[in-house]
């Protein structure tokens, strides 16, 4: 009686699964063991996935949000006159979720603790009320409401180096151009108003805000770089085709550039970092393919005698490959899925693990007085946003599973050709 193609195939499948799920005396243990040497080498890469998409995409946003905005229009021929006719024109474009004037540029602050330098930000008051700058700023003490021209907001990080608080007093020092073109300095004392934060110190530590009218009064605009901020409904998608809807409706003269021109460096690096870590983290599934190999070879050892019984009685080289083809799919497939379980569960929970190995290893550290910081808050985030790419998950699962049968290939092979009747005269 002849059998089927689907009939072997099904077979096959099956022995494998027997193969897989036997007792370890009989062999099972060398694909038992290759499919938890890949579920090892998968948890590292889904946690470095999830902590490198958090990083990104939590700094990539606090500066869209809070930073640069999603798009930045500058005047070419005055540099700092634009006037609310403009705004409102850019705000009628579709897509557009609101426009805001800044001024920028360097300053010397002067506290209790000494000066320091700062940047300068005289913005609309209404930017920080936008619903994705109130998303990531979170304002530690006072209020982020500047009412009074001689108030102004704070970040973190400064306002501990001057040791200012709300309601403190400090000094600001510009420099203003005279009439005959020279540059002096100028100093306007101001109250803080209040003390905010983005939860990133590198973009917040040296920010002095204060209102867009202020700045006016106070930033020479031959000195201080004046421009638009523009925020979109969706700064991924469609930022380029607003980029030219506000070229074509503020001509030549003004200059529109997008969130990706204006940190070009930094967006290129982070993802430059993510792809290096994802190919290091790569080569350990090669390294645990590489076992499955020699698990699948080692089970042809030990099962000549299953292949001769199988082969009497009418199995071909095909279906004897395909059989150890079918145990290294089934080993990539359950250490896969085991592997990346475990990632996923360890990769959503990273802030929770984070802070509590932080306790664990502070409460060691206690008796030399150190407290332990596992991600230091002046180069990561606070909390690491939980962000999973599920389509990199999947091809990471996939990969994982054709890398098992591809190194298992030349053992199966092998597997194949051996011939019964020397198999029965060795056994």
């Amino acid at each position: 009686m002849k059998i089927s193609l689907t009939e072997q195939a099904s077979s096959s499948f099956f022995i494998a699964l027997r193969y897989l799920w036997c007792r370890a005396k009989e062999g099972g243990r060398y694909l038992k063991g290759a499919a938890a040497g890949i579920a090892l080498s998968l948890v590292p890469i889904i946690i470095t996935l999830i902590v490198a998409d958090g990083m990104i995409q939590g700094i990539t946003g606090r500066y869209l949000e809070l930073g640069t905005g999603h798009l930045q229009v500058y005047d070419y021929i005055s540099y700092s006159d634009y006037p609310e006719e403009l705004c409102e024109t850019i705000n009628d474009l579709d897509g557009v979720r609101g426009t805001w004037r800044e001024m920028q540029g360097l300053g010397i602050i002067l506290g209790k603790e000494g000066r320091v330098g700062t940047t300068i930000r005289a913005i609309d008051s209404s930017f920080w009320k936008d619903r994705g700058s109130a998303e990531y700023l979170e304002v530690i003490a006072g209020s982020a409401d500047l009412e009074a021209d001689n108030e102004l907001l704070l970040g973190r990080s400064l306002a501990e180096t001057l040791n200012a608080e709300p309601g403190s007093t400090v000094r600001l020092m510009t420099i203003r151009v005279t009439e005959d073109g020279r540059n002096i300095p100028r100093v306007t004392i101001f109250t803080v108003k209040g003390i905010i934060s983005s939860g990133y110190r590198e973009l917040d530590s040296l920010w002095c805000i204060m209102n867009y009218d202020t700045g006016i009064k106070l930033l020479s605009p031959e000195l201080y770089r004046g421009f638009l901020v523009v925020k979109v409904d969706d700064p991924y998608k469609s930022i380029y085709e607003i980029a030219e809807q506000i070229t074509v409706h503020t001509g030549m003269s003004y200059g529109v550039y997008t969130w990706k021109e204006l940190q070009q460096s930094l967006y290129r690096s982070f993802e430059s970092t993510r792809q290096i870590l994802l190919f290091i983290m790569a080569l350990l599934v090669l390294v645990a393919a590489v076992n499955v190999s020699s698990a699948t070879s080692m089970m042809v050892i030990e099962r000549q005698r299953d292949i001769a019984v199988l082969k009497t009685g009418g199995a071909g080289p095909f279906s004897i490959q395909n059989i150890f083809l079918w145990g290294a799919l089934l080993t990539g497939f359950a250490g896969a899925i085991i592997g990346i379980s475990l990632g996923l569960f360890i990769g959503i929970n990273i802030n929770t693990i984070i802070r509590g190995l932080e306790k664990f290893l502070s409460l060691i550290a206690s008796p030399w007085g150190t407290t332990v910081k596992l991600l230091d808050p002046d180069y990561y985030l606070e909390v690491i946003p939980i962000i999973i790419d599920w389509k990199m998950v999947v091809i990471i699962g996939i990969f994982t599973i054709l890398c098992s049968c591809i190194a298992s290939a030349l053992p199966a092979r092998r597997a194949g050709v051996l011939k019964p009747l020397e198999i029965l005269r060795r056994v």
